[in-house]
């Protein structure tokens, strides 16, 4: 499985604004700047992100994004699967197909696509900031 731009740039965004604490509203041009990512591209990312509930935007002058929960509270997994769409290795695992009963390889893939989940769905943003030397 490849994580691809958009997953990757989506977890920089949310440690961003986990690292804000909830305090105040960041404007996604701040974001970009910090993580040298295209605003534009942010802004197509953080917009899925307030789809699936993990961020919701403040309006104004002192406008911008705060996550709805706290870092505590947000998987690795939540996010890039709102970035991604499935993250399993291969579509049958999501979907089945006509093979999957008698499929050789269907074990395997189920195996690889469940160790993922069981990492990214146990990992918050707190536990990847901490990870770094970071607390909040």
């Amino acid at each position: 499985m490849m994580i691809s731009t958009k997953g990757r740039y989506g977890l920089r965004l949310m440690i961003d604004l986990a690292k804000e604490g909830g305090e105040r509203p960041v404007p996604v041009k701040e974001i970009a700047k910090r993580q040298d990512i295209s605003e534009k591209y942010l802004e197509q990312i953080i917009s899925q992100f307030s789809k699936a509930g993990l961020v919701k935007s403040i309006r104004g002058a002192q406008g911008g994004y705060v996550l709805t929960k706290p870092a505590s509270e947000i998987t690795a997994g939540e996010i890039l699967r709102a970035a991604e769409g499935s993250i399993a290795p291969v579509e049958c695992c999501e979907i089945g197909c006509d093979h999957s009963e008698g499929c050789v390889t269907f074990g395997l893939y189920k195996r690889i696509k469940d160790a993922v989940d069981s990492v990214v769905d146990s990992t918050t943003i707190a536990d990847m900031l901490a990870d770094a030397g970071i607390t909040l």
